[in-house]
């Protein structure tokens, strides 16, 4: 069985980061997006990895061979993006007719993936959700099975969200029906759907069965991307380097701290992840993410996300206050 990641995109909801740095190279406590992605299927025993690259993607490409030397890797460049199922389609040559484990990039998910390679059904990840109109949307029978799927609906049949995790046993069939997809004259559009390439393999008598996914991690905006960084530290736990260098201050766990970083007077804490070479004085910071070789000093930080080599200095005040006083520095 090979892996397929698709990491083309641009992450225009995370700029200005991703200006500079692939949406799956983010870091989330500790890990890149997309060493959460890699580590948990290589765990499953998938040694061969397609990724699918556009965007920044000689930094994706770097990081992988740098990362996982012992994996057998490939890299697609998808130059124009129309979609997931474009993207896939190129992968065609590679595949071939083999088994395939489809995760999109961005998504990090907590589910029983032993269940999911030994089924001898194709297997879909699936989530409830509050607004399906924005996802891929599954109908599901009473034994799991699925019946339709739709791209983002206008009226939605079900509230079972596709996660982006696919499990496709059928791998012939289901570029005979990206291929049908891709052909459509009729398609009126630039954003073909892998969604729609799966719905065709239903169609044409493949079974697939659908699989509840435990936790389903946004690292979609800042905002999600901060809450999912708190969730995942506090299952971890965090790390801390033993030989550290922090000086009078204060760690509020969980925290993740890599190596290098060098810490004073400051307190820590909690939910932040910190990447390495960082130096932080006089500082305090909480549920944040802060990458490697950047510089803080007299700042206060609370839900903030810096990149890597930034410097951020705050102002350095001095006080003479009397009795009956409120001062707001806003």
């Amino acid at each position: 069985m090979k892996a397929i990641i698709p990491v083309a995109g641009a992450g225009t909801k995370l700029r200005p980061h991703t200006y500079t740095q692939p949406k799956a190279l983010i870091p989330i406590a500790g890990k890149t997006i997309l060493s959460y992605i890699v580590d948990q299927l290589h765990e499953a025993g998938i040694d061969e990895f397609v990724f699918i690259v556009g965007y920044l993607g000689e930094k994706i490409k770097e990081y992988v061979l740098h990362t996982y030397p012992d994996l057998k890797t490939h890299f697609v460049f998808q130059n124009e993006r129309h979609g997931t199922g474009h993207a896939v389609e190129m992968t065609r040559s590679i595949v071939g007719d083999d088994e395939a484990f489809i995760a999109l990039g961005d998504t990090i998910c907590e589910y029983d993936i032993k269940e999911v390679m030994d089924s001898q059904y194709s297997m879909l990840g699936v989530k409830k959700v509050d607004d399906p109109h924005k996802f891929g949307v599954a109908t599901i029978d009473e034994e799991g099975f699925i019946e339709q799927l739709v791209e983002k609906p206008s009226i939605p049949k079900s509230n079972m969200a596709l996660v982006g995790i696919y499990k496709i046993k059928e791998g012939e069939l289901l570029y005979e029906c990206l291929n049908t997809l891709l052909a459509n004259e009729d398609a009126p559009k630039l954003d073909y759907s892998l969604t729609d390439a799966l719905d065709c393999m239903i169609k044409k008598g493949v079974k697939m069965k659908s699989f509840k996914v435990k936790n389903w991690f946004d690292c979609g905006k800042k905002e999600s991307l901060l809450e999912s960084n708190a969730t995942l530290l506090k299952k971890t736990g965090g790390n801390v380097p033993e030989n550290h260098n922090f000086k009078d201050s204060i760690i509020i766990h969980p925290v993740s701290i890599a190596e290098g970083c060098e810490i004073s007077h400051s307190i820590i804490g909690p939910h932040v992840a910190i990447g390495a070479n960082t130096i932080i004085k006089q500082s305090i910071v909480r549920d944040s993410i802060i990458g490697s070789y950047t510089s803080l000093f007299e700042v206060v930080l609370d839900n903030s996300l810096i990149g890597s080599d930034a410097s951020v200095k705050g102002l350095s005040r001095n006080l003479n206050i009397g009795d009956n006083t409120e001062i707001d520095f806003g």
